[in-house]
């Protein structure tokens, strides 16, 4: 093993700073709300549409009087809107009925949520916090409670690179569980503070650094610093299942509530649909606003509004996506090459 592969057992305290993307893309996937961003994606299709209308030859009252321009468009959303809307709806219900069983699958689940909580008990030597960024904190309080454990315990071993390594180790997980810890403080469930907490928190790759050292130092450690790193892989192993665990409620929530917003969405976007076929015509409006004509700008922001169940849809896919690609391997395995 070399040198860098032994050595390097910190880590940034952040997703982004483990990942090495940009600060914006973080804050458009993970942290801003859903409707601005929706908002934002209406604004950039609104902008677009007017630009190209100003831009382009022949202008779009002329192709209104001269084609069925409205009516192919807003024929065609009226249509889209339907079917996506009932596309969408169908696959939440989907995910969401793998929740539903008879009675044995739920006394089933029952007792699985109830075994772990015994597990947990068990670490924390107390009560288990109902509430789920209360849960996370105390599972990652417990493991920098084992970790100082860990440390005091090394710092006597006579083997300076395995103290080395693993004051470095320690330093770095004190650093990542501030990190969460303060993230966690206050957030509620429902938002996306929670689980972007719990993604903070590289468990897996900490799992890992402990596994390399227990084995590579095996030597060099007595019973006490063995227990030690096993305490310390112990908890570190029970924040994968607590993870994925509110990361599915998480995606169970925000499921149900995109299907509701969808639906809130649809019924005014089919409106304009049926009066833009209806009522709005070559003649319809004239004149111009800003040196463009009024027409443009009407259709602009009615085609908008029909896009905006498609643009919400997006919005809550940007944010699923990327969490599920970056919690696709439970345990100590590393997938980002950022990482490796």
């Amino acid at each position: 093993m070399s040198d860098d592969e032994a050595g390097d057992v910190e880590t940034a305290d952040t997703m982004r700073g483990r990942s090495e993307e940009s600060r914006l893309k973080i804050w458009l996937l993970f942290r801003t709300n859903r409707f601005l961003l929706t908002g934002l994606l209406a604004f950039l299709v609104f902008v677009s549409l007017v630009a190209f209308s100003a831009a382009l030859d022949p202008p779009l009252p002329s192709e209104i009087k001269s084609t069925d321009t409205i009516e192919t468009i807003f024929s065609a959303m009226i249509g889209v809107i339907v079917t996506g809307t009932t596309l969408v709806v169908t696959i939440s219900q989907l995910v969401l009925s793998q929740e539903n069983g008879p009675l044995g699958d739920q006394r089933e689940r029952m007792s699985d949520a109830m075994d772990f909580r015994t597990y947990t008990k068990d670490l924390f030597g107390s009560v288990v916090p109902a509430d789920p960024s209360a849960f996370l904190g105390r599972l990652v309080a417990a493991t920098e409670r084992r970790a100082e454990v860990l440390d005091r315990l090394v710092r006597e071993s006579d083997d300076e690179e395995l103290v080395r390594q693993a004051s470095e180790f320690i330093d770095s997980l004190h650093g990542n569980t501030k990190e969460v810890q303060d993230e966690l403080e206050g957030a509620q469930f429902g938002t996306f503070d929670v689980l972007f907490a719990a993604l903070n928190f590289n468990y897996g790759w900490k799992i890992y650094q402990v596994e390399r050292m227990s084995e590579e130092f095996s030597d060099s450690l007595n019973d006490d610093q063995r227990a030690a790193f096993d305490d310390l892989e112990t908890a570190l192993a029970m924040f994968g299942p607590a993870r994925e665990h509110i990361k599915t409620l998480y995606f169970q929530w925000a499921l149900v509530d995109l299907s509701q917003y969808i639906l809130y969405a649809a019924i005014p976007a089919l409106v304009v649909s049926g009066g833009m076929l209806t009522f709005v015509g070559a003649e319809t409006f004239s004149g111009t606003v800003l040196r463009i004509p009024t027409v443009t700008w009407v259709v602009s922001i009615a085609f908008t509004i029909t896009l905006v169940p498609f643009l919400l849809f997006t919005a809550y896919i940007l944010r699923i996506a990327p969490v599920a690609k970056r919690t696709l391997a439970i345990g100590p395995f590393i997938l980002r090459e950022s990482q490796r």
